[in-house]
């Protein structure tokens, strides 16, 4: 898996960019075939910065979530946590569907809900 962190309009520190390393490295739990993840800091706006993560996955589509806050981590956070809803989402809707409620090849037998219906069957 790759990880890539950039900014945009200014310069992170070594200490802020491990923490961001640090937290968006936990993203495969949620989903294992995760091949890049890039982190984009805006820090045009002093009052107010944008993360941007986008995430590359196998056989998926590109998750992209976005968060603005006054402080960086808090905006990493909130990111973070729309991409874990995405990808907790994504993870749900491929396997949940395997053997869930599925009656092909099963044969039902109803039972008769009535004594007429019973005796018609017996006929």
């Amino acid at each position: 898996m790759q990880t890539k962190i950039s900014s945009r309009h200014g310069h992170l520190s070594e200490t802020n960019q491990a923490k961001i390393r640090d937290k968006v490295e936990r993203l495969p739990r949620y989903f294992d075939r995760i091949s890049a993840i890039d982190v984009v800091v805006d820090l045009q706006n002093a009052l107010a910065v944008r993360v941007d993560i986008q995430v590359t996955a196998e056989h998926a589509p590109e998750f992209v979530a976005h968060d603005t806050a006054e402080e960086l981590i808090r905006a990493v956070d909130g990111a973070m946590h729309k991409m874990e809803q995405q990808l907790r989402k994504h993870k749900e809707k491929v396997h949940g569907h395997k053997g869930q409620g599925s009656d092909k090849g099963n044969i039902i037998i109803a039972e008769p809900e009535s004594e007429e219906e019973e005796a018609v069957e017996q006929e």
